[in-house]
Parts: C-alpha cells; structure tokens; sequence
C-alpha cells in the first residue's frame, strides 16, 4: 500500500465521528469492551461491532480475549499521540472562548495522553524543567536530557537508566491538543508519569483520563520545580522556539 493511500484509509477512519469518539475514549490506554465503546460513541451494539471492526483493519486498535469477552485498546502510544496532534490542528480562536464543562476544565487542566502527563500540568513541568536545564529541546522533536536533570530525576525516584529509548528516541516533544505547545512522551515521559503515581504526586482516575495532583504532589512540584496551581496556566503558555 502506498504512503498516501495508508493516510487517505487512516484519515477515512478517524474523520467518522462514531470511531473518533471509541478512539478517543481508549486514548488513556486502558482497554474497553465494545459495549462501553457503543455507550461513549452513542451507537447501538451492532453498529459499534461493525465500527470496531473497520479500526482493527485499519491498524488503530487492538483486541485482547479473555474468557468470553474482548477488549479493545488503542494499537500503540503513537496511535494516541496522533490523535492529539490531530485534536491541535485548526484555527486559534480570537473570540472569547465558549464556557468550558466541568469534565472539560479538568480535562485541559490535567490528564493522560495515553501513557504520559497533558494538560496544562503536563505543560507547565516540561517548561519547568526546560527552564531549569533538565531538558533541551532537540532536532527531530525530541529533548535531551542533561547532567541536571538526571539528577533532579534520580532525586525523584527515577533511575533514567533503567528507560531504554524506542526506535524515536528516549524523551520527544508531543503537542499537546488544549495548550498547542508541548509537554514531555516518549519513553521518559511515560516512566515519569508512573513514578509521580507511585510517589504520590499524581492520582488517575479509574473512569476518565483526568489526572489528580495531590496535596503532596503540589509541595513536591513547588519545591522541585516552581509549578504552583496558581502558576500552571502561565507556565503553560506557548513560548518563542
């Protein structure tokens, strides 16, 4: 198949606004059964079967067994990262913005790109830690991680060491689709989210993509990094390149 017909088949899939809705409700990287899938879509059981199975053949998802029921996940990190990309692209709005649900507020505040931290959290530590030299940015979208910031990692409980880099590198650039400027994925981002987790900084939540900062995570991230909630939205703010 050539290039430009894999990304006209790709595109033909996501641009049904059914099967955007099922890929963006697995972009946590958690698996659903196609009745959850059917719920978020606001399809019938018969019609999300027949969508779902049009993303399997497309590459997009994958499917799990066990006993007698599937569940479906996004195919890869890079399927999600996708996504968000795709999310970003339009227009910036000059008019004043439309009111925000509660749901989305907390979305944009702090969330999961599949398997790293978004959001106007997620932004405001990659600035953080740009500003403070623990990364640089890097050609082909990607950061370097200096001599400081393996220190300000291992002082956080993150052995970089113990991260293999994939195929694309150790730590990239992922755009983020609320803030359109970048926060931190790659393989370092996802070992950073699941260490602020198991540190107590960060809770996810068992339903949506929504991350919660905890009180401890809001001391740690001041003191390590200057991130307070007052400040995320400032930090946060796209900067010149």
């Amino acid at each position: 198949m050539s290039t430009f017909s894999n990304v006209s088949k790709t595109a033909f899939l996501i641009a049904d606004s059914s099967r955007a809705a099922m890929l963006m409700a697995l972009i946590d990287g958690r698996a659903l059964p196609a009745g959850e899938l059917a719920r978020a879509s606001g399809v019938t059981a018969q019609t999300a079967s027949a969508h779902l199975a049009k993303l399997l053949d497309g590459g997009l998802i994958s499917v799990e067994t066990e006993g007698r029921h599937r569940y479906y996940r996004l195919a890869d990190g890079h399927v999600a990262q996708t996504l968000e990309h795709l999310a970003a692209i339009g227009p910036i709005a000059k008019a004043r913005p439309m009111a925000l649900s509660p749901r989305h507020r907390q979305l944009a505040f702090c969330r999961c790109c599949y398997d790293h931290l978004a959001g106007q959290v997620g932004v405001a530590m990659a600035r953080a830690m740009q500003d403070r030299d623990y990364i640089r940015r890097a050609d082909d979208k990607q950061f370097i991680v200096t001599a400081a910031g393996v220190r300000w990692l291992s002082s956080i409980g993150l052995d970089i060491a113990t991260v293999a880099p994939s195929r694309r590198g150790l730590a990239r650039q992922c755009l983020d689709w609320t803030e359109r400027t970048h926060h931190l994925a790659g393989p370092l981002g996802t070992r950073l989210m699941a260490t602020l987790c198991e540190q107590g900084w960060l809770r996810r939540s068992d339903s949506t993509r929504a991350i919660a900062v905890t009180p401890k995570g809001w001391l740690g991230f001041q003191r390590s990094l200057g991130i307070t909630k007052e400040r995320v939205a400032e930090l946060a703010q796209p900067t010149a390149k």
